[in-house]
């Protein structure tokens, strides 16, 4: 389970959201849900769209998790399932090329490619089903410390 810190600069309460101000990580780079965060200024500051289960408020410092067996899928997702698909597409194609009497060699990269070309897509079409899903986002656990309120 990957957390970092942040403090809430607005929450939502029709949505159950919160954006949230962080100092980017390592971790960062293998987020699925690195497309909905913004960084400001080019630094390492940025905001992360987070669910906001706790009803944190703006100006409270919380915890964000980020878990690491959707990580996981996703990191297989866009890294290994292309790759598998070329190879088996490849395999495929060095299969059939005796039966239909066709270069090795062509009809293994004609078919590996093909087959690398779909995966590449479905690999975009799955991601942007799974960066709307909850579990592929970050969540607000708990508040830190709440936003200091002058009366």
């Amino acid at each position: 389970m990957a957390t970092e810190e942040g403090t809430v600069i607005r929450a939502n309460p029709d949505t159950s959201t919160a954006w949230v101000k962080t100092v980017r990580s390592a971790a960062c780079q293998h987020c699925q849900s690195r497309q909905s965060c913004r960084t400001l200024g080019g630094g390492n500051d940025m905001e992360v769209e987070t669910l906001n289960p706790i009803e944190a408020k703006a100006g409270d410092l919380v915890i964000i998790n980020f878990s690491t067996a959707s990580l996981l899928k996703a990191t297989f997702l866009v890294y290994m399932f292309p790759i598998l698909c070329l190879m088996l597409g490849a395999a495929a194609g060095f299969k059939l090329s005796g039966p239909l009497a066709i270069d090795e060699s062509l009809l293994s990269g004609l078919v590996g490619f093909g087959a690398f070309v779909l995966a590449i897509l479905y690999v975009r079409v799955r991601g942007n089903l799974m960066a709307k899903s909850a579990t592929y986002q970050p969540k607000i656990i708990r508040v830190k410390k709440p936003a200091t309120t002058s009366e």
